[in-house]
């Protein structure tokens, strides 16, 4: 197999070497393929924002986008300056990848988007699966279906995929490195109810899907990238991460609170989940590393 590259991942503020990015890269390079990120500063290895819209795209196998500002990030307030911000750090550089994509002389084979579940409607009843309505109820449907129209590219001469992302758990970053200190301290538990649907993936099958769709050629369209056992609940979870601490995990965050440091819009992406299923992505034949959360859980903590 000839070497690749890559993807042209962004880094607005950290895709390419953020926490995905980073997995994406190193399992990539492991299997032979060469790695070039699109990136606000040149450096090896490396393309700009501005080289791209100029001279457009270099000539690769494969682009992978994983653009997006942290909707989570507590620091932040959420106003309308805020969501600007999350929606064009989504739909600009999408958009500029999905135009240089289309103007290549010679277009990558394959052209990978990782959105979100929030396109599915929250329930503690309904099941979703990659051809499930959604998409149109709240800001969060609405930016998934903005997001993954604009990286839709004209005729067929390139293999389009979208993973459609749960929660990413993994050592080093992600949602866990948000919740370690207090379960650690015996201070966990679940947020709001506890009952609501917590769609969660181990970081090493995220980028396993992603690497599976650049390889396989008969992967197409909607992947759900959640792990097949993903119809925990946030109770469950906070639990399962006690278990693994050695640590009790009964204190919960009242959803007073979460609404408090987020904001009653964001709030809901904590307080309500979905049961999401990834039917097409087993279909595919893809294969898990860690589809039960016991075994993810003490891998990440190990």
């Amino acid at each position: 197999m000839r070497e690749r590259k890559a993807p042209p991942g962004e880094q607005t503020p950290r895709g390419g070497t953020g926490f995905i990015g980073t997995a994406l890269s190193q399992l990539l390079k492991a299997r032979g393929h060469e790695v070039t990120l699109i990136s606000r500063q040149r450096g090896p290895g490396r393309i700009t924002w501005d080289e791209l819209a100029t001279s457009g795209l270099p000539r690769c196998d494969a682009a992978v986008n994983l653009a997006g500002e942290n909707i989570l990030n507590p620091l932040r307030r959420w106003n309308e300056a805020f969501q600007k911000e999350v929606l064009s750090s989504r739909l600009e550089t999408t958009d500029l990848l999905a135009r240089a994509i289309t103007k290549a002389p010679q277009p990558p084979q394959a052209w990978i988007l990782v959105t979100g579940v929030a396109y599915y409607q929250p329930s503690l009843t309904a099941e979703y699966d990659e051809d499930s309505p959604g998409g149109d109820f709240d800001f969060f449907s609405n930016l998934v279906t903005k997001w993954e129209a604009a990286a839709r590219l004209p005729g067929d001469s390139t293999r389009q995929v979208v993973v459609r992302s749960g929660v990413v758990l993994g050592r080093g970053g992600g949602a866990i490195g948000h919740m370690l200190l207090p379960f650690r301290l015996g201070l966990g538990g679940p947020i709001g109810s506890g009952q609501q649907f917590f769609p969660w993936i181990h970081i090493g099958d995220l980028a396993g899907i992603l690497a599976h769709a650049l390889e396989a050629s008969h992967v197409q369209g909607v992947l759900n990238g959640v792990a097949p056992a993903s119809t925990t609940t946030n109770a469950e979870f906070a639990q399962a991460l006690g278990t693994a601490l050695g640590r009790p995990a009964f204190i919960p965050l009242p959803s007073t609170i979460v609404q408090a440091v987020f904001g009653q819009e964001r709030a809901i992406m904590l307080l309500e989940g979905q049961k999401v299923i990834p039917r097409r992505t087993l279909a595919t034949g893809y294969q898990y590393s860690f589809p039960e959360l016991g075994a993810a859980l003490k891998e990440i903590i190990a």
